[in-house]
């Protein structure tokens, strides 16, 4: 595995304290049970500049964050999951942004070699979608919890319903929108960089 530069080291620390404080202050707007949640922009970055480490790494303080707040129990439905069921809320927290910040990083590099612009497509757009599988997957693995908030309708059908549908979608457009473009501002201005030192 390669080394890190001192100027990748300093773009990781960069998205990591962004990816903090979009999720700890601002970064996220609560709907009823619905979060919009911007920090997923950051991991994209992260796995498109760094690789499936870097994606993987800015995923996993997202998750740490997230757990930090369902601890803290400020949204009475993390009140509820963290009380039934501490250890899948755990592992859903921690796994389902990890997991999508490694999958934006390999898929860019892979989708990357045919072409660039496709691949930042392939992985603002897969950041979300993973991000939401993986939340549906440990949200069944809290039936009990979910039940209580769905207020006995179907469960599964509360979970895409009520809590995913309107925020995946939103999620999505926001990530296939924003980090393509944040990509390519990062781009000029890592070329007029290089064209100073010159």
């Amino acid at each position: 595995m390669k080394r890190l530069t001192a100027k990748q080291l300093a773009g990781i620390a960069v998205l990591t304290a962004l990816v903090i404080v979009l999720q700890a202050v601002g970064g996220s707007i609560t709907i009823g049970v619905v979060t919009l949640n911007f920090t997923l922009i950051p991991i994209v970055l992260g796995g498109i500049l760094y690789g499936w480490l870097g994606g993987g790494f800015l995923g996993l303080v997202c998750g740490v964050v997230v757990l930090i707040q369902v601890i803290m129990g400020g949204i009475p439905f993390y009140q509820l999951i963290w009380a039934n069921d501490p250890v899948v809320t755990t592992l859903t927290c921690l796994v389902k942004t990890t997991a999508a910040g490694m999958l934006a990083g390999l898929l860019f590099k892979l989708v990357s070699k045919k072409n660039t612009v496709v691949a930042l497509f392939v992985a603002s757009g897969i950041v979300p979608i993973v991000n939401t599988i993986l939340f549906v997957l440990g949200c069944l693995g809290m039936t009990d919890s979910v039940y209580v908030m769905a207020g006995g309708q179907n469960v599964l059908a509360f979970i895409l319903v009520g809590i995913v549908t309107f925020n995946f979608f939103i999620e999505l457009a926001i990530n296939l929108l924003v980090a393509p473009a944040l990509h390519r501002v990062i781009g000029v201005v890592d070329r007029k960089y290089r064209e100073k030192k010159q």
